[in-house]
Parts: C-alpha cells; structure tokens; sequence
C-alpha cells in the first residue's frame, strides 16, 4: 500500500475515533444548556468568531460621530432589544441570558471590550451562528445608524453610572402586568374607577349543585 493511502487511512480512523469519542461524552453529559462552556471551547468559539468576520468588516470604523444625545439613543435602543439577553450592565446575568449555551458574554471585559468598532457592528448585523445571538441588521441605511449607536454605548458599559442604569429601567420593555398597572393608574387619574378584581376560579366539581 502506498504511503499517501497509509496516511489518509490513518487521518480517517483518526476523525472517525475523535467523531465517536464525541457522541461516547455527550451521551454520558447529556446537552443540557445549564452547563457552562469550557476554557478549550471557549477560545476555541472566541476564535472562530474573530475569523468569521471578514477582514474588510473588522476594519471599519463607526461612521458616525459620538455626542451626547447619539450615546441617549444608543442606550435607549439596548434597554428596549438588548437588555433582556445582555442585562442594562452588560453582565449578561438575566433569566434568558443564564438560560443560554453559550451564555452571553459580560461586555463589560476585554473580551468584547478589545473588539473593533467594525466587528461589533458586525456581530450586531449579523448574529453569531450556533448561539443566541440573532442577526438584527436589515440592510436599511438607519439600521445601519442604529447599530453605530450601540457600538459607541457598548463602550460605555465598563462605565456606567447608578443613574444610568436607573433611567434604564425606565425604558426596558414593559411586562403584561406593569402595562396593566400602568393602565389602572392613568384611569384612576383620570377619575374613573378601578376595574373590578375578578373572582377566584371555581374548582371543578361533578354533579349539581344543591
């Protein structure tokens, strides 16, 4: 047999061994989401994500010139799409966040933080396969804007102050239960009266009632 058989013979039972080593750990961990991601897998995905930006993307930068009132709505549009994977702080530490494989990345540290404008733009445009990010870009020149204000308050994140992240909270999205309660409260003001409380489910019973 010639050499170049021997060796890609040995190359295929090499991939065929590691292939079903694999599916030998993932049966015996199962593929929970609860798991956190190991350091190998980590940089390894960390990896992956710089290469899978292309070179001309990661190179850009934000067209956009930073102000005050450009950082406001940056900040106002990650309260409203961003925060409920990410957290106002960037942390990541939500109920969808910690309920992710991978978890969402505190963007607070070097990790995110030493990225280009152009790749941050770019994630943002075009998700990250294989995990929670989606790809919210449009193709619309005021998307476009839009995500160069996020890429300037994603900066910010290392450094927000209490009253920031308090005037946040008032414009993250809204539960059904505090538009509710928002709602009873503009008619109270306005003079009307509270709608009634329903009452309490009746448990389910055979038979008539005596």
């Amino acid at each position: 047999m010639k050499p170049f058989l021997k060796a890609l013979l040995a190359l295929l039972g090499l991939v065929g061994l590691t292939i079903a080593a694999a599916f030998v750990w993932i049966g015996s961990r199962g593929i929970s989401a609860r798991a956190e991601p190991g350091r190998v897998e980590t940089a390894v995905a960390r990896t992956m994500r710089r290469l899978a930006v292309p070179r001309r993307d990661r190179d850009r930068k934000n067209s956009i010139a930073l102000t005050s009132e450009v950082l406001k709505e940056g900040m106002a549009h990650y309260a409203d799409h961003c925060a409920a994977c990410h957290a106002n702080n960037g942390s990541g530490e939500t109920a969808i966040g910690l309920g992710l494989y991978p978890r969402p990345p505190d963007m607070r540290l070097p990790a995110t933080q030493s990225l280009s404008d152009g790749e941050l733009f770019y994630i943002i445009e075009n998700g990250v396969r294989l995990t929670g990010m989606p790809a919210w870009g449009t193709g619309r020149p005021d998307q476009a804007e839009e995500t160069w204000h996020l890429v300037y308050f994603i900066r910010r994140l290392p450094k927000l102050s209490d009253d920031e992240l308090e005037e946040m909270k008032g414009l993250n999205p809204k539960t059904a239960d505090e538009r509710r309660e928002d709602e009873e409260g503009r008619r109270l003001l306005e003079g009307g009266a509270k709608p009634a409380e329903k009452p309490p489910a009746r448990g389910h019973t055979h038979g008539r009632s005596k």
